[in-house]
């Protein structure tokens, strides 16, 4: 969370015995038991290339593990590009 914290509009949930990451109230990683991953996109991919995509957990879509976790400034530049790439949250119903 420090490392994101220049971004604002960072928020994190516990889940799953990990933590689910949100900017501006879109999904765009977590951390597992496999560490820090993020989802698949292009900005993701442009700034990772070196990432190999792998599941977080068994049943789970492919995300890429974080392989820039020490550059804090690049990190935060790609977590700013993936957000239009990313869904916008989904509204629940109520009951």
């Amino acid at each position: 969370m420090d490392q994101l914290s220049d971004l604002g509009s960072i928020r994190s949930i516990p889940m799953m015995g990990g933590y689910i990451f949100y900017y501006k109230e879109r999904i765009f990683g977590g951390i597992y038991s496999k560490g820090f991953m993020v989802k698949i996109t292009e900005a993701s991919k442009k700034y990772m290339p070196d990432s190999e995509p792998e599941p977080p957990y068994t049943g789970a879509k492919p995300m890429l593990p974080v392989t820039i976790l020490d550059d804090r400034k690049t990190m935060q530049k790609m977590i700013e590009e993936m957000y239009p790439e990313l869904p916008e949250r989904k509204v629940k119903k109520p009951r």
